[in-house]
């Protein structure tokens, strides 16, 4: 049977993991669930498991779990020689390429974003100006993982009777 499933976490991958666990519950009020960590590859479950998932030889990395206001978790990783992208907004290309979090004040949030050393891609816009209160921006963090900011849920924003009379 098909059923909408719920969402569980996501993962980041950053290049100082103190800096942006202190980012993140600064920044957008998460909370850690298990502060930074270093895991090893060995013959523990978690190596093992590691193993499954990055293949042989990925040495040692560092984790963190975090929780958003709503339960949804957020797993951020400093593997070692981390880079940052070049390009980090190749939105044509398959993958996750941002993520959204929802805060009433939209201006209010991003400018926290800059003074914490991230920045705003964009102004502040409207979806239906004068007529409807849906306001968005698209941000970044300190390491180039986009950030999006909705004033409003995202099925209010989008669903039919949020935009009736536009249809």
């Amino acid at each position: 049977m098909t059923y909408p499933r719920t969402f569980s976490h996501i993962g980041l991958s950053v290049t100082d993991l103190d800096k942006a666990v202190d980012f993140y519950t600064k920044v957008l009020g998460w909370y850690v669930i298990m502060p930074p960590t270093e895991i090893v590859s060995d013959d523990s479950a978690i190596g093992i498991m590691c193993d499954d998932v990055f293949g042989k030889g990925w040495g040692s990395f560092k984790i963190a779990h975090l929780s958003t206001g709503d339960k949804i978790g957020v797993e951020i990783f400093e593997f070692k020689n981390a880079e940052q992208r070049e390009n980090n907004f190749e939105y044509w290309k398959t993958g996750v390429f941002h993520f959204c979090v929802q805060d009433p004040d939209v201006e209010g949030l991003a400018a926290k974003i800059v003074e914490n050393g991230g920045k705003q891609r964009m102004p502040v816009r409207e979806y239906y100006p004068g007529d409807k209160p849906y306001r968005m921006v698209y941000c970044e963090d300190p390491f180039g993982n986009l950030i999006e900011i909705y004033s409003h849920s995202y099925e209010l924003t989008y669903s039919a009777g949020a935009y009736q009379d536009k249809l």
